[in-house]
């Protein structure tokens, strides 16, 4: 299944290159919800929020509210707190990548084959390996994104991809360079979902293309 992503820095919908440069902004945040009803699932993330910039609880609260659909959030959420309020706007999970609780999806981007946390800022020592083991029984699933390749439109790594699906059975969306119907289909036929972000906002893959937005 491919959901879209709807990344949030500065009151706007971006999409960042490798977690840094802005390549594309949009300004119709709400608009997204309209071009994205094919899709069942969205990923609403604030970057302001996990670089400690800002927020933008505003926006997120009212994609929530207006989506009609299932929404996950994420990016520096940081206490139980914090995760309930979002919860309460009607988001279906939360994603955090420095802690685990029950019905939470937990974010474990790399890059360089190490987790990277801070917005992607710092990496650590450790792999995916290291931690899932310790983190599966206080989750319900996992965010994997390939910073390597985010937002560059060259492809992901699908072999990494294989690889980490050897090492748990909980769900895995699959993030980070992901351009094709062919990349989606090989994740698919490993069992993980296919977070998509400048693909589908350049048009490179679109809903009425694909048939896979529908589940």
């Amino acid at each position: 299944m491919i959901i879209p992503c709807i990344d949030l820095q500065d009151g706007k919908a971006v999409q960042l290159v490798r977690g840094r440069r802005r390549a594309l902004a949009v300004d119709d945040i709400l608009g997204l919800l309209d071009r994205f009803r094919a899709y069942p699932i969205l990923h609403v993330i604030d970057l302001d929020a996990a670089m400690r910039k800002g927020s933008n609880a505003r926006w997120i609260k009212r994609l929530c509210r207006e989506a009609h659909r299932k929404v996950r959030v994420g990016g520096g959420i940081r206490t139980v707190a914090q995760a309930a309020r979002i919860l309460s706007w009607g988001a279906e999970k939360i994603i955090v990548g420095s802690a685990a609780f029950r019905s939470i999806i937990v974010a474990l981007d790399t890059e360089g084959g190490r987790i990277v946390v801070r917005g992607w800022r710092e990496r650590l020592k450790l792999r995916p390996a290291d931690v899932i083991p310790a983190l599966e029984p206080y989750c319900s699933e996992f965010l994997s994104t390939f910073v390597d390749n985010e937002g560059t439109m060259k492809g992901t790594d699908l072999a990494w991809f294989r690889q980490l699906r050897r090492v748990t059975k909980l769900p895995v969306t699959a993030a980070g360079g992901i351009r094709s119907l062919r990349e989606v289909r090989a994740l698919e036929k490993i069992g993980m979902h296919a977070a998509v972000g400048m693909a589908i906002y350049t048009g490179k893959l679109a809903a009425d293309q694909t048939g896979l937005g529908k589940k």
